[in-house]
């Protein structure tokens, strides 16, 4: 990738960073769901409004890196108006454009503004950061899971992290 497009693509994670798009409480949502990344702090709660299986409005509220709140802006702004098909078809490919080495030219295509974030598949550890939102995303459409947050620790189940209490995450109004 030349320079030129390195910084516009820094530029474009920046402002999304700074200034989330669809940052707010959605209070006519359908679905909702908090996703947390415990290696990075990285917390948000995603609402979408979902009608006749597209999503009609999305939002989302939280704290977190550039990267996460970048994706998480730039995710909401992508799926207003796709059916739950189109957007599991997004999902997939974003997952290939941040985890795979070379992914397909055609993969940049259906992305959009969304391709500025395949950089992170450099920084294994910044991938979570950005896929954080997506998963909140699957997981709020998912009716079957909204007792507990969503983590990027996969194998970590945050109603169990320690018997303290540190970490555990606290029930979600819906």
């Amino acid at each position: 990738m030349n320079q030129d497009l390195r910084e516009l693509y820094q530029e474009v994670i920046i402002d999304h960073g700074r200034h989330p798009r669809n940052f707010k409480k959605l209070e006519d949502h359908s679905h909702s769901q908090e996703g947390y990344n415990p290696l990075c702090g990285d917390r948000l709660m995603l609402y979408l409004k979902v009608e006749k299986n597209r999503v009609i409005d999305a939002a989302f509220e939280g704290v977190g890196c550039a990267i996460s709140m970048a994706s998480a802006s730039l995710m909401t702004s992508q799926i207003k108006g796709k059916t739950l098909e189109e957007i599991q078809q997004l999902f997939q490919a974003f997952h290939c454009l941040v985890t795979t080495p070379e992914p397909p030219a055609s993969i940049q295509d259906c992305l959009g503004k969304l391709t500025v974030l395949g950089g992170v598949r450099d920084f294994p550890t910044r991938i979570k950061c950005a896929t954080l939102a997506w998963h909140t995303m699957n997981a709020g459409l998912d009716s079957k899971i909204h007792e507990q947050a969503v983590s990027t620790e996969s194998s970590t189940d945050l109603s169990e992290e320690s018997s303290t209490g540190e970490g555990k995450e606290q029930p979600v109004e819906r």
